[in-house]
């Protein structure tokens, strides 16, 4: 058996399960906290993403807890978002499992009453997130006042979050007499006040850099038109392997990826709207190599482990240089190597120059260093639409009842007018009017039916109707993005 692992006081029997999942050697944050947390004492802990904070935390609080009781579990684990929830939950599963203790997820996105059903049948260990957590309280369906284990993981981007208050109100339902565990890439700040109000005595240990290390990757700064983005992040993706894209907003992400889809590209979107079971399903196909690359909003900038990402493309640039560390964090993990590009158009020159001298990055911007092949507009159409996700779905089915009813592309009124004016124009047709809309009406009867102007109104609708699928059934299928 591991003797490196046995002397840091870990039971036998979590020893061999960490042995059995692969893991001979403790990392530096699990060398320095492990010991202290089995003891009973409260830990405040400074480590990188990627560090082994997970296993730092969840093999302490393995061996500590007692069993719970329906309604009321003995640990509770605080995370910021979703998918971080979830992939503690199924790291530490497995050795959970050696002490007979069960671990619920607990998030928004899913179904809350599965959820209360699981609280009822008694749960041990819950993994939530701030909001989700409130509701159960709210609704009188979690008890916490049995909690003997807090931790609070990636505290700093919980704060970023807007996620403090919620915390503390947490936090208040907790008998005061528990171990807490918190841990974070910075520990000032907000950070700070929770460790000074929510913590006793705690004994602080730090690891790594306060900031992941920008510098152990490669930036590159390209100057492209936004027409050209798509094209050009497709012969990237090719070029650099498993990558991840990021997006401005939530329907920038929707549309870049449908157009690099349209492109031949594998890749999936992942951001908030998305229900979290697509969100999963996003995640893990990106994980095991089904799709090429993810095309994320800042949701996936902290938070998500996946290992080998090759290059991270910041599509639209990142609001400040906070952001863009830790967008760039996904890419050169755990001493691997890895690319970092950004798109520059004209207008972000000035952006990306501040930026850059922020970031102590003296480079240029240039034009790209790999050649592209351009994909004509009939392949994929311009991205520099700039509007909401309801404006371009209405525009679009805007112009494909214009096209299949014969109008002019030219036409500018609303819907409701168009089927007005379309229907006024049926009825003057066939009642036959003696003014000049009459003689407008019957030219354009007799352009679309022929001879057929005097037959009845049902055998017209039916042979304008094969007609127009005829003539439609001719032109190849287009998707406009407008």
């Amino acid at each position: 058996m591991n003797n490196e692992l046995l002397s840091l006081g870990i039971p036998p029997r979590l020893v061999a399960a960490l042995e059995k999942a692969g893991i001979q050697k403790p990392f530096e944050i699990q060398q320095k906290t492990i010991p202290d947390a089995l003891e009973g004492h409260d830990i405040c802990g400074r480590a990188p993403t990627g560090s082994g904070k997970t296993i730092a935390f969840g093999i302490p609080l393995i061996a500590r807890i007692n069993k719970g009781k329906p309604k009321r579990p003995s640990a509770l684990i605080l995370a910021p978002t979703r998918e971080l929830a979830e992939q503690i939950s199924v790291e530490l599963r497995p050795f959970a499992r050696i002490e007979s203790f069960n671990i619920l997820p607990i998030y928004g996105g899913v179904s809350i009453h599965r959820q209360i059903q699981q609280l009822r049948r008694g749960v041990d260990i819950i993994v939530a997130t701030p909001g989700r957590l409130i509701d159960l309280l709210d609704r009188n369906t979690l008890k916490l006042d049995q909690i003997e284990f807090v931790v609070i993981d990636e505290a700093d981007r919980m704060a970023d979050m807007g996620f403090l208050p919620q915390i503390k109100e947490v936090l208040a339902y907790v008998k005061p007499d528990r171990q807490t565990l918190l841990f974070s890439a910075t520990l000032d700040g907000d950070v700070k006040i929770l460790t000074q109000q929510y913590q006793d005595n705690p004994i602080r240990h730090e690891v790594g850099s306060s900031q992941p290390d920008i510098h152990s990757m490669t930036h590159k700064f390209w100057s492209i038109n936004r027409s050209d983005r798509i094209p050009m992040t497709a012969q990237v993706i090719e070029k650099f392997g498993r990558t991840i894209v990021f997006t401005r907003s939530k329907y920038g992400a929707d549309r870049t990826a449908q157009q690099l889809l349209k492109a031949g590209v594998n890749v999936a979107a992942i951001h908030g709207d998305l229900s979290q079971h697509k969100r999963k399903n996003a995640l893990a196909s990106f994980s095991n190599g089904k799709v090429q690359a993810l095309i994320a909003t800042d949701v996936a900038a902290r938070g998500i482990h996946v290992d080998s990402v090759e290059c991270v493309i910041h599509y639209d640039p990142p609001a400040n240089a906070k952001d863009y560390t830790h967008r760039s964090g996904r890419t050169a993990r755990a001493g691997s190597k890895g690319t970092v590009i950004s798109y520059v158009d004209r207008v972000q020159n000035k952006l990306v120059t501040r930026l850059q001298k922020t970031l102590r990055l003296s480079m240029p911007i240039i034009p790209p260093d790999i050649q592209f092949k351009s994909i004509t507009p009939k392949d994929i159409n311009n991205s520099n639409h700039t509007g909401n996700k309801k404006s371009f779905r209405k525009n679009n089915d805007d112009n494909n009842d214009s096209s299949s009813r014969g109008h002019s592309s030219n036409h500018t009124g609303n819907k409701k007018s168009f089927r007005k004016n379309n229907d006024d124009n049926n009825d003057s047709s066939s009642r036959g009017h003696s003014s000049n809309q009459k003689k407008k009406s019957n030219k354009r009867s007799t352009q679309n039916f022929g001879k057929a102007k005097n037959q009845p109104k049902s055998f017209r609708s039916r042979k304008n109707s094969a007609k127009n699928r005829k003539k439609r059934s001719k032109q190849p299928p287009v998707t406009v993005y407008s």
